[in-house]
Protein backbone atom coordinates (compact mmCIF):
# COMPACT_ATOMS: atom_id res chain seq x y z
CA UNK A 1 0.00 0.00 0.00
CA UNK A 2 1.27 3.58 -1.10
CA UNK A 3 1.73 5.75 1.99
CA UNK A 4 -0.34 8.87 2.55
CA UNK A 5 1.53 12.25 1.54
CA UNK A 6 0.07 15.98 2.32
CA UNK A 7 -0.59 18.09 -0.52
CA UNK A 8 -0.77 21.50 -0.40
CA UNK A 9 -4.68 22.62 -0.83
CA UNK A 10 -5.43 26.15 -2.15
CA UNK A 11 -8.27 28.33 -3.80
CA UNK A 12 -9.47 28.42 -7.26
CA UNK A 13 -7.52 30.87 -9.28
CA UNK A 14 -10.12 31.40 -12.43
CA UNK A 15 -9.47 31.01 -15.95
CA UNK A 16 -5.57 30.09 -15.62
CA UNK A 17 -6.83 26.84 -13.26
CA UNK A 18 -10.15 25.78 -15.43
CA UNK A 19 -7.92 23.28 -18.28
CA UNK A 20 -6.56 21.18 -15.26
CA UNK A 21 -10.03 21.41 -13.59
CA UNK A 22 -11.33 19.91 -16.62
CA UNK A 23 -9.00 17.22 -17.10
CA UNK A 24 -8.44 15.97 -13.75
CA UNK A 25 -12.08 15.65 -13.74
CA UNK A 26 -11.85 13.26 -16.77
CA UNK A 27 -9.14 11.48 -15.92
CA UNK A 28 -11.00 9.88 -13.00
CA UNK A 29 -14.52 9.65 -14.97
CA UNK A 30 -12.45 7.66 -17.57
CA UNK A 31 -10.48 5.98 -14.84
CA UNK A 32 -13.98 4.54 -13.15
CA UNK A 33 -15.58 4.08 -16.95
CA UNK A 34 -18.25 6.38 -16.41
CA UNK A 35 -19.91 7.44 -19.51
CA UNK A 36 -19.36 11.52 -19.09
CA UNK A 37 -17.10 13.96 -19.80
CA UNK A 38 -16.67 17.26 -19.14
CA UNK A 39 -15.96 20.33 -21.64
CA UNK A 40 -13.75 23.13 -20.95
CA UNK A 41 -16.64 25.33 -22.91
CA UNK A 42 -19.37 24.07 -20.93
CA UNK A 43 -17.46 24.10 -17.48
CA UNK A 44 -16.43 27.88 -18.25
CA UNK A 45 -20.04 28.81 -18.87
CA UNK A 46 -20.93 27.16 -15.43
CA UNK A 47 -18.39 28.92 -13.57
CA UNK A 48 -18.89 32.47 -15.06
CA UNK A 49 -22.04 33.26 -13.48
CA UNK A 50 -21.79 33.04 -9.40
CA UNK A 51 -24.45 33.15 -7.32
CA UNK A 52 -24.78 33.23 -3.40
CA UNK A 53 -25.06 29.37 -3.44
CA UNK A 54 -21.92 28.22 -5.93
CA UNK A 55 -18.82 30.76 -6.72
CA UNK A 56 -16.14 29.34 -8.14
CA UNK A 57 -13.02 31.43 -6.19
CA UNK A 58 -14.97 30.80 -2.86
CA UNK A 59 -15.95 27.15 -3.48
CA UNK A 60 -13.27 25.42 -5.56
CA UNK A 61 -9.55 24.13 -3.77
CA UNK A 62 -6.96 22.50 -5.51
CA UNK A 63 -4.36 20.06 -4.17
CA UNK A 64 -0.94 20.47 -5.24
CA UNK A 65 2.58 18.45 -4.97
CA UNK A 66 5.46 20.16 -5.90
CA UNK A 67 3.56 22.75 -7.52
CA UNK A 68 1.57 19.93 -10.18
CA UNK A 69 -2.47 19.98 -9.34
CA UNK A 70 -2.92 16.53 -8.43
CA UNK A 71 -6.76 17.14 -7.04
CA UNK A 72 -9.83 18.93 -7.20
CA UNK A 73 -12.79 19.59 -5.15
CA UNK A 74 -14.98 21.84 -4.62
CA UNK A 75 -19.18 22.37 -3.63
CA UNK A 76 -22.49 24.32 -3.39
CA UNK A 77 -25.10 24.35 -0.69
CA UNK A 78 -28.84 24.26 -0.89
CA UNK A 79 -32.18 24.26 1.55
CA UNK A 80 -33.25 20.66 1.20
CA UNK A 81 -36.77 19.75 1.22
CA UNK A 82 -36.33 16.72 2.86
CA UNK A 83 -35.46 16.60 6.57
CA UNK A 84 -35.13 20.83 6.33
CA UNK A 85 -31.50 20.68 5.88
CA UNK A 86 -29.06 23.56 4.67
CA UNK A 87 -26.78 21.16 2.65
CA UNK A 88 -23.22 21.96 1.64
CA UNK A 89 -23.19 19.48 -1.50
CA UNK A 90 -19.45 18.51 -1.88
CA UNK A 91 -17.48 17.19 -4.55
CA UNK A 92 -14.20 16.23 -5.57
CA UNK A 93 -12.10 14.12 -8.28
CA UNK A 94 -8.13 13.27 -7.99
CA UNK A 95 -5.65 12.28 -10.53
CA UNK A 96 -5.68 8.79 -11.25
CA UNK A 97 -1.76 8.49 -10.97
CA UNK A 98 -1.92 9.84 -7.55
CA UNK A 99 -4.52 7.84 -5.78
CA UNK A 100 -4.20 5.14 -2.96
CA UNK A 101 -2.57 7.88 -0.90
CA UNK A 102 -5.13 9.53 1.06
CA UNK A 103 -5.42 12.43 -1.27
CA UNK A 104 -9.29 11.80 -1.26
CA UNK A 105 -9.37 11.93 2.63
CA UNK A 106 -7.49 15.11 2.83
CA UNK A 107 -9.01 17.25 0.32
CA UNK A 108 -12.25 16.41 1.49
CA UNK A 109 -11.42 17.61 5.10
CA UNK A 110 -10.37 20.64 3.71
CA UNK A 111 -13.39 20.90 1.49
CA UNK A 112 -15.77 21.02 4.82
CA UNK A 113 -13.62 23.06 6.54
CA UNK A 114 -14.12 25.29 3.60
CA UNK A 115 -18.35 25.08 3.64
CA UNK A 116 -18.38 24.90 7.35
CA UNK A 117 -16.46 28.38 7.36
CA UNK A 118 -19.11 29.35 4.95
CA UNK A 119 -22.00 28.45 6.70
CA UNK A 120 -20.30 30.26 10.18
CA UNK A 121 -21.26 33.42 7.78
CA UNK A 122 -24.97 32.48 7.48
CA UNK A 123 -28.30 32.95 9.38
CA UNK A 124 -30.55 29.95 8.53
CA UNK A 125 -32.91 27.97 10.82
CA UNK A 126 -31.99 24.59 10.11
CA UNK A 127 -29.75 21.81 10.65
CA UNK A 128 -26.62 22.01 8.32
CA UNK A 129 -24.89 19.05 6.93
CA UNK A 130 -22.59 18.07 4.36
CA UNK A 131 -23.81 15.82 1.22
CA UNK A 132 -21.78 14.12 -1.45
CA UNK A 133 -22.50 12.00 -4.80
CA UNK A 134 -20.41 8.56 -5.31
CA UNK A 135 -20.87 6.17 -8.14
CA UNK A 136 -21.45 2.51 -7.27
CA UNK A 137 -17.97 0.77 -6.93
CA UNK A 138 -15.85 3.52 -6.74
CA UNK A 139 -13.72 4.76 -4.93
CA UNK A 140 -15.35 8.14 -3.65
CA UNK A 141 -17.71 5.52 -1.57
CA UNK A 142 -14.55 4.37 0.86
CA UNK A 143 -13.59 7.66 0.87
CA UNK A 144 -17.15 9.06 2.16
CA UNK A 145 -17.44 6.07 4.01
CA UNK A 146 -14.27 6.56 5.99
CA UNK A 147 -15.25 10.14 6.87
CA UNK A 148 -18.41 8.80 8.77
CA UNK A 149 -21.29 9.59 5.74
CA UNK A 150 -23.93 7.55 5.57
CA UNK A 151 -26.06 6.78 2.36
CA UNK A 152 -29.35 8.65 1.81
CA UNK A 153 -30.81 7.73 -1.68
CA UNK A 154 -29.87 6.23 -4.31
CA UNK A 155 -29.82 7.75 -8.28
CA UNK A 156 -29.90 6.22 -11.08
CA UNK A 157 -28.19 7.04 -14.91
CA UNK A 158 -31.06 5.02 -17.44
CA UNK A 159 -29.88 4.25 -20.84
CA UNK A 160 -32.30 3.46 -24.14
CA UNK A 161 -30.27 1.78 -26.41
CA UNK A 162 -32.04 2.37 -29.67
CA UNK A 163 -34.10 4.84 -30.50
CA UNK A 164 -35.98 2.76 -33.21
CA UNK A 165 -39.69 1.18 -32.21
CA UNK A 166 -40.33 5.24 -30.59
CA UNK A 167 -44.34 4.40 -29.21
CA UNK A 168 -46.67 6.79 -31.29
CA UNK A 169 -47.87 9.00 -27.58
CA UNK A 170 -50.92 11.22 -28.14
CA UNK A 171 -50.33 14.88 -26.54
CA UNK A 172 -53.25 15.44 -24.14
CA UNK A 173 -55.69 17.57 -25.10
CA UNK A 174 -55.65 21.28 -24.85
CA UNK A 175 -51.64 21.44 -24.36
CA UNK A 176 -49.13 22.37 -27.08
CA UNK A 177 -46.08 22.61 -28.07
CA UNK A 178 -44.12 26.12 -29.50
CA UNK A 179 -40.49 26.63 -30.30
CA UNK A 180 -38.76 28.08 -27.56
CA UNK A 181 -37.81 31.86 -27.54
CA UNK A 182 -35.38 34.09 -25.16
CA UNK A 183 -37.90 35.69 -23.60
CA UNK A 184 -39.63 32.39 -22.83
CA UNK A 185 -36.43 31.26 -21.33
CA UNK A 186 -37.48 33.15 -17.45
CA UNK A 187 -41.30 31.47 -17.64
CA UNK A 188 -39.68 27.88 -18.57
CA UNK A 189 -37.19 27.85 -15.94
CA UNK A 190 -39.52 29.17 -12.96
CA UNK A 191 -41.85 26.10 -14.16
CA UNK A 192 -38.74 23.58 -13.67
CA UNK A 193 -38.16 24.60 -10.81
CA UNK A 194 -41.72 24.72 -9.14
CA UNK A 195 -41.51 21.09 -10.71
CA UNK A 196 -39.22 19.46 -8.51
CA UNK A 197 -39.89 21.00 -5.49
CA UNK A 198 -41.81 18.13 -3.87
CA UNK A 199 -38.53 16.01 -4.59
CA UNK A 200 -36.16 15.22 -2.75
CA UNK A 201 -32.89 17.41 -2.32
CA UNK A 202 -32.75 20.97 -3.25
CA UNK A 203 -31.57 23.13 -6.19
CA UNK A 204 -30.03 27.00 -6.99
CA UNK A 205 -33.17 28.54 -8.49
CA UNK A 206 -31.44 31.90 -8.83
CA UNK A 207 -31.37 33.70 -11.97
CA UNK A 208 -27.51 32.97 -12.12
CA UNK A 209 -28.08 29.27 -12.04
CA UNK A 210 -30.59 29.24 -15.08
CA UNK A 211 -27.89 31.72 -17.37
CA UNK A 212 -25.59 28.63 -16.19
CA UNK A 213 -28.10 26.61 -18.40
CA UNK A 214 -29.23 28.64 -20.91
CA UNK A 215 -25.30 29.80 -21.70
CA UNK A 216 -23.70 26.35 -21.95
CA UNK A 217 -22.52 25.44 -25.18
CA UNK A 218 -24.26 22.04 -25.03
CA UNK A 219 -27.81 24.02 -24.46
CA UNK A 220 -29.80 24.16 -27.42
CA UNK A 221 -32.95 24.83 -26.60
CA UNK A 222 -34.13 23.94 -30.07
CA UNK A 223 -33.98 20.32 -28.70
CA UNK A 224 -36.17 21.71 -25.55
CA UNK A 225 -40.21 20.46 -25.91
CA UNK A 226 -42.34 22.31 -24.04
CA UNK A 227 -45.97 22.35 -23.65
CA UNK A 228 -48.35 25.26 -22.97
CA UNK A 229 -51.74 25.26 -22.18
CA UNK A 230 -52.68 29.01 -22.91
CA UNK A 231 -49.90 31.32 -21.40
CA UNK A 232 -48.82 28.22 -18.83
CA UNK A 233 -45.91 25.70 -19.10
CA UNK A 234 -47.52 22.62 -18.26
CA UNK A 235 -44.12 20.95 -18.49
CA UNK A 236 -41.35 20.15 -20.56
CA UNK A 237 -38.09 18.21 -21.38
CA UNK A 238 -34.97 20.02 -21.65
CA UNK A 239 -32.93 17.82 -24.25
CA UNK A 240 -29.06 17.93 -25.09
CA UNK A 241 -26.51 16.86 -27.18
CA UNK A 242 -22.79 16.65 -25.89
CA UNK A 243 -20.72 16.81 -28.86
CA UNK A 244 -17.24 16.83 -27.06
CA UNK A 245 -18.36 13.81 -25.12
CA UNK A 246 -20.18 11.88 -27.35
CA UNK A 247 -16.38 12.36 -29.83
CA UNK A 248 -14.40 10.96 -26.58
CA UNK A 249 -16.73 8.37 -25.67
CA UNK A 250 -17.52 7.21 -29.47
CA UNK A 251 -21.27 7.71 -29.03
CA UNK A 252 -24.58 8.91 -31.18
CA UNK A 253 -26.04 9.39 -27.25
CA UNK A 254 -28.54 12.42 -26.26
CA UNK A 255 -29.72 13.40 -23.06
CA UNK A 256 -33.24 14.02 -21.59
CA UNK A 257 -31.75 16.45 -19.21
CA UNK A 258 -34.56 17.40 -17.81
CA UNK A 259 -38.43 15.50 -17.90
CA UNK A 260 -40.79 17.27 -15.79
CA UNK A 261 -44.79 18.43 -15.12
CA UNK A 262 -46.22 20.94 -13.14
CA UNK A 263 -48.66 19.79 -10.67
CA UNK A 264 -52.31 20.70 -12.69
CA UNK A 265 -51.04 18.88 -15.12
CA UNK A 266 -49.56 15.53 -13.96
CA UNK A 267 -51.22 12.33 -14.63
CA UNK A 268 -52.48 12.93 -17.88
CA UNK A 269 -49.81 11.89 -19.84
CA UNK A 270 -47.70 14.17 -20.70
CA UNK A 271 -44.57 13.33 -19.67
CA UNK A 272 -44.94 9.93 -21.68
CA UNK A 273 -45.68 12.15 -24.74
CA UNK A 274 -43.14 14.42 -24.70
CA UNK A 275 -40.48 11.64 -23.94
CA UNK A 276 -41.69 9.36 -26.88
CA UNK A 277 -41.76 13.24 -28.97
CA UNK A 278 -37.51 13.87 -27.51
CA UNK A 279 -36.80 10.34 -28.36
CA UNK A 280 -37.61 10.96 -32.26
CA UNK A 281 -36.44 14.54 -32.12
CA UNK A 282 -32.83 13.09 -31.09
CA UNK A 283 -32.97 10.49 -33.49
CA UNK A 284 -33.37 13.06 -36.45
CA UNK A 285 -30.41 15.01 -35.31
CA UNK A 286 -28.32 12.28 -35.34
CA UNK A 287 -28.54 10.17 -32.11
CA UNK A 288 -28.39 6.47 -32.27
CA UNK A 289 -29.03 5.86 -28.33
CA UNK A 290 -30.60 8.22 -25.03
CA UNK A 291 -30.17 8.68 -21.54
CA UNK A 292 -31.44 10.29 -18.79
CA UNK A 293 -31.11 10.49 -14.73
CA UNK A 294 -33.48 9.53 -12.27
CA UNK A 295 -34.16 9.35 -8.75
CA UNK A 296 -34.53 5.50 -7.56
CA UNK A 297 -38.13 6.52 -4.87
CA UNK A 298 -39.02 9.77 -7.10
CA UNK A 299 -42.35 10.22 -5.90
CA UNK A 300 -43.84 10.58 -9.11
CA UNK A 301 -43.47 7.26 -10.40
CA UNK A 302 -40.51 8.18 -12.97
CA UNK A 303 -38.84 5.24 -12.66
CA UNK A 304 -41.59 3.30 -13.95
CA UNK A 305 -42.64 5.72 -16.70
CA UNK A 306 -38.74 5.87 -18.41
CA UNK A 307 -39.45 2.19 -17.91
CA UNK A 308 -42.16 1.30 -20.26
CA UNK A 309 -40.39 4.12 -22.70
CA UNK A 310 -37.28 1.56 -23.33
CA UNK A 311 -34.92 2.94 -20.85
CA UNK A 312 -32.81 0.78 -18.66
CA UNK A 313 -30.79 0.99 -15.59
CA UNK A 314 -27.48 1.85 -16.60
CA UNK A 315 -25.06 3.11 -13.54
CA UNK A 316 -26.34 3.38 -10.08
CA UNK A 317 -25.28 6.39 -8.07
CA UNK A 318 -25.83 7.39 -4.34
CA UNK A 319 -26.05 10.47 -2.33
CA UNK A 320 -24.51 10.45 1.42
CA UNK A 321 -24.95 13.07 4.06
CA UNK A 322 -23.43 13.57 7.49
CA UNK A 323 -24.64 16.07 9.89
CA UNK A 324 -22.33 19.42 10.23
CA UNK A 325 -22.06 19.08 14.14
CA UNK A 326 -21.37 15.35 13.87
CA UNK A 327 -18.33 16.27 11.70
CA UNK A 328 -17.38 18.79 14.24
CA UNK A 329 -17.35 16.92 16.81
CA UNK A 330 -15.03 14.24 14.95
Amino acid sequence: MTSSISPTVRAFAGEEDLPTVVRIVNAELEADRLEERWSLESTRAFLDHPSDQFDARRDILLAELDGRVVAVAGGDWVDTRDGQLREFRLWGAVDPEYRGRGIGRTLLAANERRAAALAATQTFDRPASYGSFASAGRPAESVLQHAGYEVARWFFDMVRPTLDGVADVPMPDGLELRPVTPEQHVAIWRANREAFRDHWGGSDESEQAMRRVIDSPDTDTSLWLIAWDGDEVAGGVWNDIHDEENAALGLRRGWLGSVFTRRRWRRRGLAAALIARSLVLLRQRGMTSAALGVDADNPSGALGLYEAAGFAVHERFSAWRRLMDEAASR
